[in-house]
Parts: C-alpha cells; sequence; structure tokens
C-alpha cells in the first residue's frame, strides 16, 4: 500500500504533516468520551446548573461531536464506529424519555453482542474483520507469498477463524459485564439528579469494564496470531510485524 512507502525527499516534509494531522489525540479522545460526561452528569445536573435534561444532552454531545469530527477527519465510517453513534443516541434517548433502567442494561448488552455477531458474520464476507486487523498489524503479502510457497493457506484461513472467535468471546464478555454493571449502579428513579449521578457513575465504569477485557483478549489473541502465522509461514517474528508498528 502506498502510505507505508518512504516520502520521497522533495515532499516529505509535507506527506508526514498530513499523516500527523490524522494522528489520534489520545488526550482530547479522554476527554471528550470519558472525563467531560462522567463530570457533567455528576456535578452539573442540579437545577441550579444545567438541570437534569440538559445536562444529559450537554453530556452526550461531547463524545457524539467527537465521533463526527474522527468521521470527517478520517473519511472513514464502519459498522464499529456507527454502533458507537447508535449507542450514544440510545443512551440519550432513554434517559430523556425516562424509560426504566433495564432499557439502558439491555443496551448496554447489545452493543458488544452486536460487535461479537459482526465478527462472526464478517467470516461470510470478503473482508472478516479479523483479516483487517492481520492486515492492519502484519506484514500480509510476505505472508501471503509464504503461503503459496509452503501451500498453507488453508491452515491460515483456520486460523483466522479462530483467531475471529476469541475476539468475539471478548465481546460477549464485556456484554455480561456491562449489563451486571448497568444493573448494579443504575437503582434511582429515572428522570432525578440521582439517576444522572449514577449514569455518570456507570459511564466513568464502562471504560474499563468494557476495554480492559477486549484489550487483553486482543493481546493474548494477537500473540497467538503471531505465533500460529510464525508457525506456519515460517518466517522470524520481527519480520511479521508491520515496520510502523515496531518503530
Amino acid at each position: 500500500m502506498s502510505y507505508f512507502k518512504r516520502p520521497k525527499a522533495q515532499d516529505g516534509g509535507g506527506d508526514l504533516n498530513k499523516k500527523n494531522s490524522h494522528q489520534e489525540n489520545l488526550l482530547l479522545n479522554i476527554a471528550c468520551n470519558l472525563i467531560i460526561p462522567t463530570f457533567t452528569f455528576m456535578k452539573l445536573s442540579e437545577e441550579n446548573y444545567l438541570g437534569i435534561k440538559l445536562a444529559i444532552i450537554t453530556a452526550l454531545l461531547f463524545p457524539l461531536i467527537y465521533g463526527i469530527r474522527d468521521f470527517i477527519v478520517r473519511k472513514n465510517l464502519n459498522f464499529f464506529s456507527a454502533l458507537g453513534v447508535i449507542s450514544i443516541l440510545l443512551t440519550g434517548g432513554i434517559s430523556l424519555m425516562e424509560l426504566n433502567a433495564s432499557y439502558i442494561a439491555i443496551k448496554e448488552a447489545s452493543i458488544p453482542s452486536l460487535l461479537a455477531l459482526a465478527t462472526l458474520i464478517s467470516l461470510k464476507s470478503s473482508k472478516p474483520v479479523i483479516r483487517i486487523f492481520v492486515e492492519f498489524v502484519f506484514e500480509i503479502e510476505l505472508i501471503s507469498e509464504a503461503l503459496k510457497k509452503n501451500g498453507r493457506a488453508t491452515e491460515f484461513e483456520t486460523l483466522l477463524v479462530s483467531g475471529s472467535w476469541i475476539l468475539a468471546g471478548g465481546f460477549l464478555i464485556s456484554a455480561v459485564l456491562n449489563y451486571v454493571l448497568a444493573t448494579i449502579i443504575l437503582t434511582a428513579t429515572p428522570g432525578t439528579v440521582e439517576f444522572n449521578e449514577q449514569l455518570g457513575a456507570m459511564w466513568a465504569l464502562s471504560f474499563p469494564v468494557i476495554a480492559l477485557p477486549v484489550t487483553l483478549i486482543l493481546f493474548a489473541n494477537l500473540y497467538y496470531l503471531l505465533t500460529s502465522i510464525k508457525r506456519i509461514t515460517g518466517i522470524p517474528l520481527e519480520d511479521l510485524l508491520k515496520k510502523k508498528m515496531t518503530n
């Protein structure tokens, strides 16, 4: 792919600046998706501040705007990003309509469940989720050449199926944890300051609850894929990873 080529000397600075402008701003991400919504829910829901409904709208506006901005910058909307936007809108709608907290618990479980389902369904498509992950992390052309030479392409496809099931399992674990978390925390009556505060607490805790198990399983899956691909292709570990992953 062209963006892995070394930039030409005469226009290298422009290419690098363009690349850097598209890099993720971690602090902005955390602020918009975690800190500001949590603070708004828990500290600004009183009537002498924003009030219950305006606090809900304000808290959810930041991650929504960040998601739209990210789409505009990257010019790429995928199924996983779309689910994130839908999740935010559902949380806002359920909270503003003061529906029973069980709906939020169901919603919290349904999003990672849909991610798991999408991961498995994608195995039937021409571009499974796990293959996109492999192509992003590994030198796929080098792997393809080695598989053609040793005739182990079928074994590689079986490996991708196993990796997909591991990834889907991580999402399902998050679904269960999110449902339990929402059920335990959201005990107040919807439409009250206490409910907003509980929503803020759940918002803060849901990030590590959903991110930690998926991240651990992702790394375990990466190690599994790395060692298995090394065994199948006979390529040294340092040559399997893309250069941008090791720099």
